[in-house]
């Protein structure tokens, strides 16, 4: 088994040489992660300058590739044929906060992640709730040996095509941790606000701010499960088609009304298939 190894929090962050290690209890580790922190990046592709790798060694001595793109970019170069050696699997983390509800959307840990699912890999993001402490003082032990039994596991059993894991962990012992819950998504509160300043040449500018983000403790979720000091694991795919909504969309009528855009059938209803 040929493991990559990516974060979004940058290739010298803790987490990611917390996961490294016990990767290596899994397969072989290969190591492509971005030159600084991406957090929040969301799923990029950057396509307007040219991405450059270099190699660079972390603390413990692993040589790792670091690349000033995105945590998606560096997915997509190794799996593209930056690394010599066919990858097998995509693991990304260990992020310093949670990964919950919409933050998938945001998070460069998760995207990562749906980067490979787009090439054909299964992956599997690993995020520790761990607040707004700063990473480098956070125990990254707990999630460790979460991400590898969630590895172990994957190995043995597989994921169905497109299908990749987003797992949680709360911030305790791992003595402390209650298990493992499979969950769905749930809902994050967020409370962004939005800071208007001025600088020297009194020019306004703008930071989106505000307080750390809560959740709905729904049972059954992600959210739910960290409340109750559970390891939360995520089946997600990239498909984001709303299927309950395909019929009641069918009902609209769908008529063909703006001559300039189908002038041969203005008036006639166009042909709805709700497949």
């Amino acid at each position: 088994m040929h493991i990559l190894v990516t974060n979004d929090d940058g290739v010298t962050a803790p987490g990611l040489l917390a996961l490294v290690q016990v990767m290596r209890q899994c397969g072989d580790v290969s190591i492509v992660a971005p030159d600084r922190n991406w957090s929040g990046g969301g799923h990029v592709k950057t396509l307007s300058r040219p991405l450059r790798v270099r190699e660079v060694t972390l603390a413990d001595g692993t040589t790792a590739l670091t690349s000033d793109g995105a945590p998606s970019d560096c997915v997509a170069l190794a799996l593209m044929g930056l690394l010599p050696r066919k990858v097998d699997l995509v693991v990304s983390g260990i992020n310093p906060q949670a990964n919950l509800g919409h933050d998938v959307t945001y998070s460069g840990t998760v995207t990562a992640v749906m980067e490979s699912i787009i090439w054909g890999v299964p992956g599997i993001a690993v995020s520790l709730d761990g607040g707004r402490q700063s990473p480098e003082g956070l125990e990254y032990g707990a999630a460790a040996r979460i991400a590898r039994m969630v590895t172990r596991a994957v190995m043995k059993h597989g994921l169905p095509k497109g299908v990749f894991l987003n797992v949680n962990v709360p911030y305790c012992p791992v003595e402390q941790l209650r298990g493992i819950h499979l969950t769905r998504q749930g809902l994050r509160v967020y409370r962004d606000r939005l800071e208007k300043r001025q600088d020297p040449r009194g020019h306004d500018y703008f930071w989106i701010g505000g307080d750390t983000p809560t959740g709905i403790p729904e049972e059954g979720t992600d959210v739910g499960a960290l409340a109750a000091s559970y390891a939360s694991v995520t089946p997600m795919q990239l498909d984001l088609t709303a299927p309950h909504a395909l019929p009641n969309l069918v009902d609209w009528g769908w008529t063909w009304n703006e001559p300039e855009l189908a002038p041969a059938v203005n008036g006639r209803v166009a042909e709805t298939v709700l497949v």
